[in-house]
């Protein structure tokens, strides 16, 4: 099995691009990828929610995303025509939280988020759960408090809350006072780049959720060339930089949704049944964990064969590349041989047999 460095895991949505009167399911959202700052692109599909392990793969010398637990999460006009609450992204994620928590029962876990779910309800009920924290990003606008002072004693009235309003973080940036720590940290696309952190514990509170006990870090480029980016961790006592770390990983989720729709089918299904739909991409995206699974077991420690290309020498192996070693373990099975010889049946040399499997492996 794959050796777990980090106990990390992610949350993220991707839509499913589908069309048809007959998805009951699907709804108009904006799309993630065909979308800019300046541009706003709809389209129809369906949105998934899918919890992913992030994990160090070791042949592969990089971290991905290996998808666990994926649902559906339904339109609002689905819903309001069957008369039925909405449940937004927020809620399915916690239920999902909720099931992984009772499938790992007393195992530490980080649920690293975007700011999707930066909501003050699904931050405090996360906080709560024992051994359970979440880490997203944090708008710079936020009302941050200092933790309420002690009670004095024979004092009437309500108990406060919070106490004294900090700084947003949009003037901490520009504060001369602000006190910056140089890090090398790891990047995206495999770097690692200098950058400042700023960092402190508040109390998030808006009316009328309660207050939430957060991390919160500031990011600064040294070189200008990324703008400044606040970030929060529920777990007061986490490093600065292991937050950002964490967050960073985010990435690999990306690859991993890219790779599941060119390589393994997503989005190219044609069933329109709700009980096919909700079987049907779950076990497609499941399906890349388990052929990274398979993987692994097959190699047993030794290097991954990588198959160089003809027009560039490729060091380390993509998803392509284990699906393929996968692919050739597999297919020259049982299943593919002969038991006798007749009319409509020629064998062929070992040779030019796995010269076959090889090339369809890489082709299909």
């Amino acid at each position: 099995m794959l050796q777990e460095t980090s106990q990390s895991s992610w949350a993220d949505e991707t839509i499913e691009r589908r069309r048809g009167r007959k998805i009951a399911a699907r709804g108009v959202y904006r799309d993630p990828v065909r979308s800019s700052k300046e541009f706003f692109v709809k389209t129809n599909g369906l949105h998934w929610i899918s919890m992913m392990l992030l994990t160090s793969i070791p042949w592969a010398q990089r971290v991905w995303a290996l998808p666990f637990l994926s649902v559906l999460a339904p339109s609002e006009r689905y819903h309001e025509e069957r008369h039925m609450r909405h449940k937004t992204i927020t809620d399915w994620a916690w239920q999902m939280i909720l099931q992984v928590v009772r499938w790992l029962p007393g195992r530490s876990l980080v649920i690293i988020a975007d700011g999707t779910y930066a909501v003050l309800d699904f931050l405090l009920k996360v906080s709560r759960l024992p051994g359970v924290s979440a880490i997203t990003r944090l708008r710079l606008d936020a009302c941050l408090y200092d933790p309420a002072p002690a009670r004095e004693a024979g004092k009437r009235g309500r108990t406060a809350l919070k106490g004294p309003a900090q700084p947003k973080l949009a003037q901490r940036l520009k504060d001369p006072a602000t006190q910056w720590e140089k890090h090398t940290l790891s990047w995206y696309g495999g770097t690692t780049r200098e950058m400042e952190i700023a960092t402190g514990t508040a109390l998030w509170y808006q009316s009328p959720v309660p207050p939430v006990a957060i991390r919160w870090v500031l990011i600064r480029d040294l070189a200008g060339q990324y703008e400044p980016t606040a970030l929060l961790c529920t777990d007061l006592h986490a490093q600065a930089a292991q937050i950002v770390e964490w967050f960073v990983l985010r990435w690999t989720v990306e690859v991993t949704f890219h790779e599941v729709r060119a390589h393994l089918g997503v989005e190219t299904q044609r069933q329109w049944s709700d009980l096919a739909i909700l079987r049907t991409t779950p076990a497609l995206l499941g399906l890349f964990s388990l052929v990274t699974i398979f993987a692994q077991q097959l190699l047993d420690a030794q290097a991954f064969p990588v198959r160089q290309a003809a027009w560039y020498c490729k060091t380390l192996p993509t998803f392509s590349d284990t699906l393929a070693f996968v692919r050739q373990h597999l297919w020259p099975s049982a299943f593919f041989s002969v038991s006798s010889t007749d009319a409509d049946t020629i064998q062929i040399p070992r040779a030019l047999f796995d010269r076959f499997v090889d090339t369809l492996a890489f082709a299909a």
